[in-house]
């Protein structure tokens, strides 16, 4: 594809990702002079007439969709047999990318992520658009911070068209719902629990589910609950927990009604959520005044105050349970406000030393030098190693109270993931797997072997190793089955004027010639042969011979003149020298009768030259 123009406008430059069903380009419209990202479908889904109708009717569809945390698309079009999608290009990251950069996220960052693909999703199902596919490799961000969904017009089609046809699941095992994994019907919901899941490893650094095969995975969203949120960051508010749950109840009734409703929580826990600077208390903000009395008016109003937030938590619940639950709210909240931000009556503040990239002990002791209370939780990284620090909350710098609890993250050093089996996969798809499994494109030799060309010959690691995410993985790629091998045959004692075309022939090349005085063979005949004869060689190998030069001597050189007798209209003519290097044709052809014929002839010592004419002895002189 790369260098390919489709129609005539869009260039494809450079390949930058990709999934199951269709890879992604960066390309050039040469209409508008912009980058654009162009998805080019694959070929195996290109002749299903029911799977492209539906392709195209439902990626039209996402084309007129307009917010700005949605990948924008701007056309769609076919180029013979590619059914493409040109797409708004974004430079920057993934979510995903960003969380194995970062680890777990600050709890601020990820409600505020989350809602930004709330909003997109919201956006999408008021015009009848599910994702189907929301996950941290399907967000974009931007250089500047801005969130944006893509993939959009794809995944409703796909999901369709495969279930009517083959009953396979489409989607992404780890953040799928559980009716995606029974392949039932689908709908707005499936998207929420979907972005409940992506919310969860935003706040924890991993996914809920994990196991060594899809459908294990897949099982695991039917029948298991996740671990809890705060068992893996204690940091993370109760209420920020609640609305990760809510979103991935495993029954759609028990989440939330629509996307809406779950925007309205994720405001409501980012409201709760307070920096530094809102959760300072100073002696300027609570100056010492008189307050009036309270009123019976201004009890009923804050009464009413409290009946909405009862509404709110506690939805249907009877009313004898919903003050003890505001009760254990405001208990929880106020214990974590004093674990948290420390002597919040204390006027004195300290700046946060950075301890990123320290043992987890020594971080620590730094921290509790300045007064500071201590956390941590562990994370996978692959590029710091166990024990360390990878990122803290507050960051270094940052100036709080006393007390106040700073929250480490560790290294658990790399995810260990299972090695795929990758032997019969041709090169791109090996990659994907690779990709897709966590790891790294290692180095890629190739041979020559009994397998189609550009499938996988062999791989290192092999398979079912485990080895920690990252890891690059060497693949041997096969050239085919090879030139032609051919055994070789004995060249000894042939003129070497005459072993050029027998060589051509054998599609082999000359190599070195060299020259070896010899009492056994004629000059210019071949002695020795390297590869020896019977050896097995391949086509465009390269042959050494060994050739015999003359016998030092009394060299001798005389002038043959003849004529052509009357006779036949066709005489083959034969001059014949015969000295001390032996006996040897130097002359042979056929002429007519008149012509002459005249010869240089040499040799060393006593030269006889014979002349026949059609076999018979015509002279014979001694020189």
């Amino acid at each position: 594809m790369i260098n390919r123009t489709l129609d005539d406008r869009y260039t494809i430059l450079e390949h930058i990702g990709g999934g199951g069903m269709a890879d992604v380009y960066r390309a050039h419209d040469k209409l508008l002079d912009r980058s654009v990202a162009v998805k080019v479908l694959r070929s195996q889904f290109t002749n299903d007439d029911e799977f492209v109708t539906r392709f195209r009717r439902e990626a039209q569809a996402a084309a007129r969709l307009s917010h700005p945390n949605i990948v924008n698309m701007y056309d769609v079009g076919l180029d013979e047999d590619t059914y493409y999608i040109v797409m708004e290009y974004i430079s920057g990251e993934t979510l995903k990318e960003k969380i194995q950069n970062a680890g777990p996220l600050p709890v601020e960052l990820a409600i505020k992520i989350a809602l930004e693909i709330a909003e997109a999703l919201e956006h999408a199902h008021q015009n009848n658009l599910i994702h189907c596919d929301i996950k941290p490799h399907n967000i974009l961000v931007t250089k500047s911070g801005r969130i944006k969904v893509t993939d959009f017009g794809i995944a409703r089609a796909v999901t369709s068209a495969t279930m009517t046809h083959t009953g396979t699941i489409i989607g992404s095992v780890h953040y799928f719902s559980p009716e995606q994994a029974k392949g039932s019907v689908i709908g707005a919901k499936s998207d929420i629990y979907s972005l409940g899941v992506v919310l969860y490893e935003m706040l924890t650094g991993v996914v809920p589910f994990t196991g060594e095969t899809p459908v294990g995975i897949a099982l695991k969203h039917l029948q298991e609950d996740p671990k809890p949120l705060r068992d893996i960051n204690n940091t993370i508010p109760p209420l920020t927990e609640a609305v990760v749950l809510k979103a991935m109840a495993k029954e759609p009734e028990a989440r939330f009604s629509n996307i809406t409703e779950m925007i309205a929580d994720l405001k409501l826990a980012q409201v709760y959520m307070r920096d530094d600077q809102t959760r300072r208390i100073s002696r300027e903000d609570f100056p010492t005044q008189i307050l009036p009395r309270i009123t019976t008016n201004d009890n009923d109003r804050n009464n009413n105050n409290i009946d909405v937030i009862q509404e709110k938590v506690a939805g249907n619940q009877p009313k004898k349970w919903i003050w003890g639950l505001l009760a254990l709210l405001l208990l929880g909240f106020s214990i974590g406000a004093f674990l948290a931000f420390g002597k919040f009556w204390s006027t004195n503040e300290v700046a946060v030393p950075n301890v990123v990239g320290k043992q987890v002990d020594v971080a620590k002791t730094i921290l509790a030098g300045q007064n500071l209370r201590v956390t941590a939780s562990e994370t996978f990284n692959d590029k710091v190693p166990a024990g360390q620090v990878v990122s803290q909350y507050p960051e270094a710098g940052s100036t709080v109270k006393e007390q106040r609890t700073i929250t480490i993250f560790v290294s658990k050093g790399g995810e260990v993931t299972v090695v795929p089996d990758l032997r019969g996969l041709n090169r791109r798809d090996a990659e994907l797997q690779i990709k897709n499994a966590g790891l790294q494109i290692g180095r890629i030799d190739e041979q020559y072997a009994d397998s189609p060309t550009d499938t996988v010959v062999s791989q290192n690691p092999r398979p079912p190793a485990q080895v920690n995410k990252n890891t690059p993985i060497d693949l041997v790629i096969s050239k085919g089955t090879g030139p032609k091998k051919i055994s070789l045959p004995d060249f000894r004692g042939t003129p070497l004027t005459t072993v050029n075309t027998q060589l051509e022939s054998l599609k082999l090349k000359l190599g070195t010639v060299t020259e070896v005085p010899s009492d056994k063979y004629p000059p210019g005949t071949i002695t020795a042969q390297n590869p020896a004869a019977a050896t097995e060689v391949v086509e465009g190998a390269s042959v050494d011979l060994t050739v015999a030069k003359g016998v030092a001597g009394n060299i001798k050189r005389a002038v043959v003149q003849i004529t052509v007798p009357e006779g036949a209209s066709k005489q083959a003519v034969q001059i014949v020298v015969t000295d001390t290097n032996g006996r040897r044709v130097i002359y042979e052809n056929v002429h007519k009768p008149g012509d002459k014929v005249e010869k240089t002839i040499e040799g060393v010592d006593q030269v006889r030259v014979q002349v026949y004419i059609n076999g018979v002895l015509l002279q014979e002189q001694t020189i």
